[in-house]
């Protein structure tokens, strides 16, 4: 309780309610998933993104002496990735539809297999497009030249434009299929009650449809007709009609192995006693070799402290504060025995206060008798 719980308990608490109000409960379970589900949701976009590019940029360059998506280029993707993606995925507000689904459990993997399933599939999906339009392009689009052989001080040309259009507004219906990281179908449900997210989307469109066509040498890109535009946008609404088809999968199909960053958190064989060293980080009595991560040190820190909460309270609940003398540092138990004391002194003090405030005397032949 933030309003009526003692300081000990608010330290030694997982979570404190700050209204003393247990309905807050359930917010804070319904925004502790949501944050999971966001940093989800932007993994599995992440990833996708970052397959396709490398693998795109790498493959082009070995085959053609030249990579399909300039420097440039690569600048834009990486923005629509990082930083609007970012934005757009992790703004998403907590639903009541979040408290229907079973908790997480604390060895579940972050990146789970309908993760995998959908970081592979879709990555494969766009792959397979780009090559086809890399190295078959110029047969079944019409009015488009051959731009692999192309010498390298040559003007931007419309194949490898198509490519970088093609590849960013199939990362655009991507981003929608991310927004669902559980093998939901509707990837629109509540995609109007997140206004930011709708805003970047379509800031990011209307650039991406500036850059290509009025970019020219600055980002290597050449403008582009109607036909070439129908085919980008095709090739982007195939990405929302394949995400489907992954829908259709179970994700059971695929091995336990293809999840990734789960696992118990092992327990750890430093003895927390109390001494501990903050000036460089290090534990006394270990060396730099046994040392563990700068998070893992924070954790025993506030395990120490909290240990030594517990020993104190237990001391005075069985007012035998040096029952364990060797649990404890020298310093503390001192510490412990002083508070001890004053304590005593003030029980003794106000004993004797209460003891002078119920004193009355009554005669009886000229004697006194005291009662209490």
């Amino acid at each position: 309780m933030g309003i009526a719980g003692t300081d000990v308990a608010k330290e030694a608490s997982d979570i404190i309610l700050t209204d003393d109000n247990f309905t807050s409960i359930v917010k804070a379970v319904m925004w502790g998933r949501n944050v999971y589900d966001s940093i989800s949701k932007f993994l599995q976009f992440q990833l996708t993104v970052n397959v396709v590019a490398v693998t795109i940029a790498f493959i082009g360059a070995c085959a053609i002496n030249d990579s399909p998506l300039k420097a440039v280029q690569m600048l834009w993707v990486n923005l629509i990735m990082d930083t609007l993606a970012s934005l757009a995925l992790a703004t998403e507000l907590p639903t009541e539809s979040l408290l229907e689904r079973k908790p997480y459990g604390r060895t579940k993997s972050l990146i789970s297999r309908t993760m995998v399933k959908n970081i592979v599939g879709h990555a494969t999906f766009q792959l397979t497009v780009l090559f086809a339009i890399l190295f078959w392009g110029d047969k079944f689009i019409p009015d488009l030249e051959n731009g692999r052989w192309a010498p390298l001080n040559s003007p931007p040309s419309k194949h490898f434009t198509i490519i970088f259009n093609a590849f960013v507004l199939m990362t655009l219906m991507n981003e929608i299929n991310s927004r669902k990281v559980h093998g939901e179908r509707n990837v629109f449900k509540g995609l109007f009650t997140n206004p930011l997210f709708c805003i970047i989307w379509i800031l990011t469109l209307i650039s991406q449809v500036l850059i290509v066509q009025f970019g020219g040498a600055w980002v290597s890109t050449a403008p582009l007709n109607e036909i070439h535009w129908a085919v980008c946008v095709a090739c982007a609404f195939g990405t929302l009609l394949w995400g489907q088809i992954l829908a259709t999968i179970p994700s059971k199909v695929l091995p336990k192995f293809f999840s990734f960053g789960g696992g118990e958190v092992q327990p750890t064989s430093v003895l927390v006693t109390g001494e501990y060293d903050t000036s460089d980080g290090l534990v006394k009595g270990m060396s730099k070799e046994d040392q563990k991560r700068p998070g893992q040190m924070l954790w025993l820190l506030g395990l120490t402290r909290l240990q030594t909460q517990m020993r104190v309270i237990r001391a005075f609940q069985t007012n035998a504060c040096t029952a364990h003398p060797t649990s404890l540092t020298t310093s503390t138990a001192e510490r412990l025995r002083a508070s001890y004391r004053r304590l005593q002194l003030a029980r003794e003090r106000e004993e004797q206060r209460s003891s002078s405030s119920h004193l009355f005397f009554l005669p009886e032949n000229k004697k006194f008798k005291f009662y209490f």
